[in-house]
């Protein structure tokens, strides 16, 4: 069975499930921490597969997240009753799944048909400017759309330097991952969060004191380094410069237009709602998030339509990259149905030693172990589900969340992106960027050798954003 047939008979079976409310209808008290293990599972293999068997895992990815996705739902099925756990699976399908795959396939598609052309010299105000905009970008069209887009031009504006190395690393930090901090549309996690009722502009209003504060340092401390190293270079740049410099020009501009659309659709379901809703297999759908996911295939479909095949030729496009997401995710959001079941249940649950863990002695929320224990999750897990993790621990209520406990939200956000940068696993732009920068003949560091890289610059900024902010 491969995965779209796993979706294909959960969504048959569930044609008798219970209504949307069922998804609420698992104890979570009651379930054993044997209930968490297809989730860790499933995480456990993404983090490893790449690393230890990596020709194996590319070639049955699908299988392997199949059969975890199967431990958990057949036993849900069997043990739970099956209108509630059917409801359960239907309803996270439907009501997160789908939307987040959608938005990712629009802003992943139409990012993909945007090309810049050209050659820049590669002078350390020049890599600071790329990297600034990249991190500014990263927010609006997503840390993956922002890192595709320049990783080629950065590559050809630094190949006639010899030390160019450390550029690449912080590119991963800081376009692949804390530039996408300030809205929704920025990084998985967020979004997420934005699905589960978080306002569309709380990160931004919330979020931007420590991402400013981040991306200033980062980048002040990459400037400095990159005059040091300039100058050093300078014999080996009087060399012949592989791709000389000439005037940047931006094909498939039509794509940003796109990427607008995406966004209104996406700020549109999170203003206007006409307390309309669709039953769609006993699940209820509000009309605004109809509308807004059939907006992100539209809008996909719309950019495979417009876009001449030179331009995603030009940036080495592939749908690969998309459809493993969308097949590991219908397994993450499978697995971890039991998982928020039993964080929901908080200290009658299996995990009331993690809810120890960041809860202060007098009871209230410990925003600097939510920030440092979601962070280093998503350091060597995925950020998304990691977040979804933390999310619920703190109780799972937006309101409250943004409320008087939106220090605990902040932390948990900004923990779950900023530390997705700490390895190559951590976000899913991070292997993506290493892999282009080798191909481009850049001499990447190995797994090891890159945590080497953010441990120095990265854990006493984590340290002083914990002082100043938490």
């Amino acid at each position: 069975m491969t995965p779209r047939t796993f979706l294909a008979a959960l969504l048959l079976l569930a044609l008798q499930a219970a209504p949307a409310s069922a998804a609420e209808g698992l104890e979570g008290a009651r379930l054993g921490i044997v209930w968490a293990l297809p989730f860790a599972g499933i995480l456990l293999s993404i983090a490893l597969g790449p690393l230890l068997f990596a020709h194996a895992w590319h070639a049955h990815y699908g299988k392997i997240a199949l059969g975890w996705a199967l431990l958990a739902a057949v036993p849900l099925l069997l043990t739970q009753g099956f209108g509630v756990a059917s409801g359960a699976i239907l309803h996270t399908l439907l009501t997160e799944y789908m939307p987040f795959i959608l938005m990712l396939f629009a802003l992943f598609t139409a990012a993909g048909g945007i090309v810049v052309a050209g050659n820049i010299h590669g002078s350390p105000l020049m890599n600071a400017g790329l990297l600034g905009a990249g991190s500014a970008m990263a927010s609006v069209i997503g840390t993956t759309g922002a890192s595709m887009i320049l990783i080629r031009p950065l590559l050809r504006a630094n190949d006639n330097r010899l030390h160019n190395v450390h550029v690449f690393v912080f590119f991963i930090i800081l376009v692949s991952n804390i530039g996408g901090s300030l809205t929704p549309l920025g990084d998985p996690p967020l979004f997420l969060g934005f699905l589960r009722g978080v306002d569309f502009f709380w990160t931004g209003k919330t979020l931007w004191p420590e991402t400013v504060f981040a991306v200033g340092v980062l980048l002040a401390v990459f400037l400095a380094l990159d005059l040091w190293l300039y100058r050093r270079d300078a014999a080996f740049r009087a060399l012949s410069d592989p791709t000389p410099d000439k005037p940047i020009r931006l094909h498939g501009a039509v794509n940003l237009a796109l990427i607008g659309v995406a966004v209104a659709a996406i700020l549109l379901s999170g203003l206007w709602k006409p307390g309309i809703e669709l039953n769609v297999l006993g699940v209820h759908l509000p009309l605004q998030n109809v509308l807004r996911d059939l907006t992100m295939v539209a809008v996909g479909c719309a950019s495979i339509a417009v876009t001449r095949p030179e331009h995603r030729r030009a940036n080495d496009f592939q749908w690969e990259p998309i459809l493993e997401v969308a097949k590991l995710f219908a397994a993450i959001f499978t697995c971890i149905i039991p998982v928020i079941a039993m964080l929901q249940a908080g200290r009658e649950g299996v995990f009331a030693p993690l809810v120890g863990l960041v809860t202060r002695p007098d009871g209230s929320p410990s925003p600097a172990a939510y920030f440092w224990l979601t962070g280093i999750l998503s350091s060597f897990l995925d950020n998304a589900p990691t977040y979804l993790v933390f999310f619920e621990l703190a109780g799972g209520d937006p309101a409250r969340l943004m409320g008087p406990l939106a220090s605990t939200l902040a932390a948990i956000s900004l923990g779950a992106v900023f530390m997705g940068a700490n390895t190559y696993i951590g976000n899913a732009p991070n292997f993506m960027v290493y892999a282009i920068a080798r191909q481009g003949g850049v001499k990447m560091p190995s797994f090891f050798g890159y945590m080497g890289w953010t441990i120095v610059i990265l854990m006493p900024l984590f340290g002083a954003i914990t002082w100043l902010f938490f």
